[in-house]
């Protein structure tokens, strides 16, 4: 992807504030975030992640300056890392290894997420699942920009024709957009295979929106056809949990979900999908309120057409 790409006349990208820094994750998250994480870095930083997701307590034990010289790399790649797993220095990371070591000495049950427990009954899974939710959903609602939400409101209620792009998970996503805008009468299309999207994205022009759903804000199969519906003179929106990720930079309006938090059973693609939900039905709502007069009888109409499935029909 270039990065010196070519600005419709007129049309400066926007620029995203990113939101305030999510916390960093806790110790028992710390091997899933290295597995995340791993295959974006370079070599040295990936030596260095490794090195402390295989041995906490030992790293926990050097200065920057002492893990640098075990892992062959210099200090300020042990700093990039930390950073890099999402603690805001080299103490911060240092601290984690001792809490993630202190766990693995003490014996207790390994965590299937940063806050679950392997023995945790059922009840206790649920209670923690639900607090985790309701936190995604709080610190999405804090970090949305209400100003682009209603921007991109408005060029939805008002679009010729609505692309949405998702892979993976954000693939389910897109389709739950593309199908709620359709009830009511819009025409939308979800597309979650990449040639397909690019095809389709061609074919955009001045009236039209795409939309993009990625966690990562990097994902080349959503920032492709986002592009290229950008140079064609759609209106473009990026929802995604990096404002400062690669797709934002064809993206006239930019919606941030949370970045929550990891784990092995548990990773982003799983639980970033309740921040883009959330945002999907912001949308759709203000959508359906901007075009109320039409959208109701839309809704009413695939109601009725749908209602013999799903109730007993008269023998």
């Amino acid at each position: 992807m270039k990065e010196n790409f070519v600005r419709r006349a007129g049309r400066p990208r926007p620029v995203a504030v990113a939101p305030p820094r999510p916390a960093p994750p806790e110790p028992a998250a710390l091997a899933a975030k290295v597995r995340t994480m791993t295959p974006s870095m370079t070599r040295s930083m990936q030596r260095v992640a490794e090195t402390v997701a295989s041995d906490p307590a030992g790293c926990a034990a050097l200065t920057v300056t002492g893990l640098a010289e075990r892992t062959g790399t210099s200090e300020a790649t042990v700093v990039r890392t930390a950073r890099m797993l999402g603690y805001p220095g080299y103490r911060d990371l240092r601290l984690a290894l001792a809490g993630l070591a202190a766990q693995q000495a003490s014996g207790a049950a390994p965590a299937v997420t940063a806050d679950i427990s392997v023995d945790d009954p059922l009840s206790e899974v649920v209670a923690k699942l639900t607090q985790d939710e309701r936190q995604t959903l709080t610190d999405t609602a804090g970090a949305l920009d209400l100003a682009q939400l209603e921007a991109t409101v408005s060029a939805l209620a008002t679009a010729r024709r609505v692309d949405v792009y998702g892979i993976g998970a954000s693939s389910l996503v897109a389709q739950d957009l593309a199908q709620k805008l359709l009830r009511i009468g819009l025409v939308a299309h979800a597309h979650a295979d990449p040639h397909l999207a690019v095809t389709g994205a061609v074919q955009l022009r001045a009236g039209d929106v795409a939309v993009a759903i990625t966690h990562s804000g990097r994902t080349v199969d959503v920032i492709e056809p986002l592009q290229a519906a950008f140079d064609h003179g759609a209106t473009t929106v990026a929802i995604t949990g990096r404002p400062d990720g690669e797709v934002t930079q064809y993206a006239d309006h930019v919606l941030t979900t949370s970045t929550a938090r990891e784990s092995e059973l548990r990773p982003a693609a799983m639980s970033s999908r309740t921040s883009q939900l959330l945002v999907i039905d912001c949308l759709f709502i203000g959508v359906a309120q901007r075009t109320y007069e039409t959208a109701a009888p839309a809704l009413h109409a695939s109601y009725e057409a749908l209602a013999h499935r799903h109730s007993p029909r008269d023998r």
